[in-house]
């Protein structure tokens, strides 16, 4: 049997759209917008101003600290502006404005291949860090910082995620069917700075190709290895990955550093290879089109920076007849509503799902009490109590909630919401009180340093 975790939820996939469309270039033609925070940790500075010229791999701006991440230019033309413009999560951010030329012009160097075994282990984390490299699978965590630990040598597992456990998603598969050389060549430079670990690659059985495509890539290398997982969500979860590659349960709280494991997904490993094998800084990454409501749902390389509404319009808009009620960035579990479909594609955006019916509010129509059935209890892959937490939650008291119930340990993977039977908005309460006591520690750190 395959390697699972406790708790989760089987899902309608509906990956069947767009599983079957190779992975393709789309060449935007318009305007790229550049945010500067793409990422955890503090946003970018500006190193360009209105009116430079710059090229496809141009740093436009550099990264302000430790945990931050640089931002490079996916095009090549003229910068059109610096200022506020709405990006995905609909807040205005700074943002570069590149008037692109269509040429697509490289900087120089970028693209020139080089020989990995020049490269020394030392120089593996720097070469990350210039490239502007952060977690492709949503997160956003600058990638050099964990390819730092305290401790190198008590790092027993590098996990590549290939779960891909998110519905309508297939972006990551087709990376692995068709690239799987490169995602093993970016995980074979990860193993190269920690000499204790071996290197699995943990993908859901509902991917057969890729699953033979990547045992093909790892063949012969003693330090690497394919492991099919379950399919179930959050499989693709950094605890509940964790969970069943390593057998290790540990809190939220903690690191995965912590317990020995790092994990990195396939797109962050492949493009790992590629600013190393070919100098090329992070200015695009995979993508995937889909929906009930997508009249040709696929899967590209899309440059940061580029429209979504221009990738909708240039693979043929909606179907025919049909009214578009939800857009998400990503699916529909982890992915997040966006009102402006002119917002540019970011680090983060693995994914645009355009769908006919908006679940969240056919939900509240039929939202009842809580039946007090404990469904949400038995499907949380962390273990926690959603049905208490609400109640916490409801009645303000936010003390229980964080030290007795650990309300703070959520994943947010929306299980629970998706299990139950009174359709409970649980996952939108419990991020809304995580927000709530965040903003209260920090107010109270500001009131303290005063």
């Amino acid at each position: 049997m395959n390697k699972s975790f406790q708790g989760g939820v089987h899902l309608p996939e509906q990956k069947e759209l767009s599983s079957g469309s190779p992975l393709r270039w789309f060449q935007t033609e318009g305007d790229m917008v550049y945010p500067l925070s793409q990422h955890i940790g503090k946003p970018a500075r500006p190193v360009v101003k209105k009116g430079d010229s710059v090229l496809v791999g141009s740093c436009l701006a550099e990264a302000d600290g430790f945990v931050s991440a640089p931002v490079f230019c996916g095009c090549s033309g003229t910068v059109k502006a610096i200022e506020k413009r709405r990006v995905i999560s609909g807040a205005l951010a700074d943002c570069i404005i590149v008037e692109n030329d269509g040429a697509f012009t490289m900087a120089e160097g970028v693209g020139e291949a080089r020989d990995l075994s020049e490269i020394s282990n030392s120089e593996i984390p720097d070469i990350v860090q210039r490239a502007g490299i952060v977690g492709l699978g949503g997160a956003g965590f600058p990638t050099h910082v964990k390819l730092r630990p305290k401790d190198p040598d008590s790092i027993r597992f590098i996990i590549a995620n290939g779960a891909e456990c998110e519905p309508y998603l297939t972006c990551n598969d087709r990376l692995m069917r068709e690239y799987g050389d490169g995602i093993a060549a970016g995980l074979s430079l990860v193993l190269r700075l920690f000499p204790n670990a071996q290197g699995v690659i943990g993908i859901e059985d509902n991917k057969p190709e890729a699953i033979a495509a990547m045992q093909k890539a790892v063949a012969g290398e003693p330090r690497m290895s394919v492991m099919p997982l379950q399919t179930k969500y959050p499989q693709g979860g950094e605890h509940s990955l964790i969970r069943a590659v390593a057998g290790i349960d540990y809190p939220v709280a903690k690191l995965p550093a912590d317990v020995g494991c790092i994990v990195e997904n396939v797109g962050t490993l492949y493009a790992i290879w590629r600013a190393a094998a070919f100098r090329e800084p992070l200015f695009s990454h995979c993508f995937t089109l889909t929906g009930d409501a997508v009249k040709t749902p696929g899967n590209y390389f899309v440059r940061e920076g580029t429209s979504l509404q221009e990738i909708i319009d240039a693979s043929g808009g909606l179907k025919e007849g049909v009214t578009l009620k939800k857009a998400l960035a990503g699916g529909p579990m982890m992915g997040f509503a966006i009102s402006d479909l002119s917002a540019p594609v970011q680090k983060t955006t693995n994914g645009l799902t355009l769908l006919c019916e908006d679940g969240s509010e056919l939900a509240l129509k039929k939202q009842t009490a809580c039946l007090r059935c404990g469904r949400c209890t038995t499907v949380c892959p962390t273990g926690l109590l959603p049905e208490l937490m609400a109640d916490a939650a409801a009645k303000g008291d936010y003390d229980r909630y964080e030290k007795k119930l650990y309300g703070l340990e959520c994943v947010s993977c929306g299980s629970c919401s998706y299990i139950c039977p009174a359709k409970r908005p649980l996952t939108e309460t419990f991020k809304a009180v995580k927000a709530e006591i965040l903003a209260r520690r920090r107010a109270a750190q500001e009131g303290g340093a005063k």
